[in-house]
């Protein structure tokens, strides 16, 4: 008889919930970064492993749940985090759903593990359907976990950063010390594991191509951050704001195998601050330089960290795309959540720097910040239509659970999505139907999410846009945008109010 997989790492079916009909052709398809780097972790401790991405094979609620039991796993690790670290939330109805099926076809040990439940390990284990629940980053909290699950005369308050429960009651152990030589134990993605064909970019990252989003990949650098924004989560796995490094030898040693094993060469990479490290980032260029790739890679940078000398190493590279948090068009707004170190004229000139070395920027923008009023939101926009990036995110201002902001609204009592009689976890997803973004001291959180999807597209309807848009990647990508646009996401309120209005 053959002996039973150790660890099923689990991603649940989100993208059609969180990202209603432009999950069809819009929606990036990532990878999972983080099972990936678990999986060889596993691997290098004696562990079987696989990984079952019910996001990318198409799987429904049900099918997940029936291959779970049907591989019949020591353990399923439900993995939950987004298309970015503050999107781990909108993820979890989708690995509940899962679970709970799961729960009625067969007796499998859960763990779940992410930034949401990292941010919530208590209210997550007494709330949600899962055996166990994971604080911090996971590799060995999984590992120790299967151990005392193959031997049960180990102790489970022997492993670290595991939530269970004792006769009812939640019992929390220390968290796993943090991993400080990332290449030596974390040394890559298990690649092998995934179905590398079915990962698509996101549609703008291929703007030059829009039939060229596939093969796609997403590449972590470094791990955590170093700054305290007040909005962001991404320090509730690491409990501390830092940032840690893989070596460029080990990252270009995983962009060999993406090329020549897999034909990547669309790729992401999800550091919040890759443009920060100097050296970092040039010794990374440098070896992609060396190898001679025609790659297309898009990666975050912030206003005050962006360098000229980095900028050409980056064009060299490959790097065709650069994430800017610009968030408001407000001093005052940024000062209220410290992202204030920069001004109007040192945004602009950022801009016109990354562009002259012909790097596209994506722009991030937030409206809704907590001292955000209609004319502060519509200054917001008027910069993003003054700066007419190649692309804009827009955002409403979220309490992430794990963030400054969550402890501070619920200090307030502000309302959230996952008050009673809200729309649970789900309702922080930005294009969900029950999106319920804060209110400000002068607007209803409605107020905010009709003006965000307003800008939306008065932004890409924008004649200057979409004439540079023209000149820049021509008449496909417009035809693509204004196909983008036909596509307008529904909203729970406007139902409602039509509903009450009949």
């Amino acid at each position: 008889m053959s002996k039973p997989l150790d660890v099923l790492l689990v991603t649940p079916p989100s993208r059609v919930q969180v990202y209603q009909d432009l999950s069809r052709d819009f929606a990036a398809i990532e990878p999972p970064v983080w099972s990936g780097l678990i999986a060889t972790y596993l691997r290098q401790h004696s562990c079987s492993v696989a990984i079952l991405d019910a996001e990318a094979q198409g799987l429904t609620h049900q099918q997940t749940a029936e291959h779970i039991a049907a591989i019949a796993p020591r353990l399923a690790v439900f993995v939950i985090y987004g298309q970015q670290p503050s999107a781990s939330t909108q993820c979890m109805p989708a690995g509940r759903k899962v679970c709970e099926i799961l729960n009625t076809l067969a007796d499998i040990p859960t763990l779940v593990m992410g930034t949401h439940p990292s941010a919530l390990p208590k209210r997550t284990l007494l709330e949600e359907p899962y055996t166990y629940v994971c604080q911090g980053e996971g590799p060995a909290t999984i590992l120790g976990l299967v151990v005392a699950l193959r031997a049960p005369q180990h102790s489970l308050r022997d492993v670290p950063g595991l939530w269970h429960l004792e006769e009812g009651n939640a019992v929390g152990n220390v968290p796993a010390p943090l991993f400080t030589n990332l290449d030596h134990d974390l040394p890559g993605q298990a690649w092998d594991l995934l179905d590398m064909s079915r990962y698509r970019a996101h549609n703008w990252h291929c703007f030059g191509n829009p039939e060229s989003r596939t093969p796609y990949a997403s590449l972590q650098t470094s791990l955590g951050c170093p700054f305290t924004c007040s909005f962001c989560c991404i320090n509730a796995p690491f409990t501390t704001p830092m940032l840690r490094v893989w070596s460029p030898d080990n990252v270009i040693g995983q962009i060999d195998r993406l090329v020549r094993e897999y034909g990547v060469s669309n790729i992401k990479i999800p550091d919040e601050m890759f443009v920060l490290n100097r050296r970092h980032v040039i010794g990374i260029c440098d070896r992609i330089i060396e190898r001679g790739y025609h790659l297309n890679i898009w990666a975050y940078a912030r206003v005050d960290t962006v360098q000229d000398e980095v900028l050409e190493k980056l064009a060299r590279a490959g790097f065709t795309w650069l994430g800017l948090g610009i968030e408001s068009g407000s001093q005052h707004v940024r000062d209220g959540v410290e992202k204030g170190r920069f001004g109007e004229r040192e945004i602009i000139a950022t801009v016109g720097r990354i562009r002259s070395h012909g790097i596209h920027v994506a722009a991030n923008y937030i409206f809704g910040l907590p001292d955000d009023t209609l004319e502060s939101m519509r200054a917001t926009l008027d910069l993003a239509l003054t700066l007419n990036t190649e692309w804009a995110n827009f955002y409403c201002a979220m309490a992430y659970p794990g963030s400054a902001l969550y402890g501070l609204a619920k200090q307030h009592q502000w309302t959230l999505p996952d008050d009673q009689g809200g729309p649970g976890w789900i309702g922080y997803s930005q294009h969900a139907y029950e999106c319920l973004p804060l209110p400000t001291d002068s607007l209803t959180a409605t107020q905010v999410l009709d003006f965000r999807d307003r800008a939306f597209l008065e932004y890409f309807g924008h004649p200057g846009y979409l004439t540079m848009l023209q000149r820049t990647f021509g008449s496909r990508c417009v035809a693509h945008v204004a196909e983008m646009c036909r596509h307008q996401v529904r909203r729970r309120h406007h139902d409602q109010a039509s509903s009450q209005a009949a």
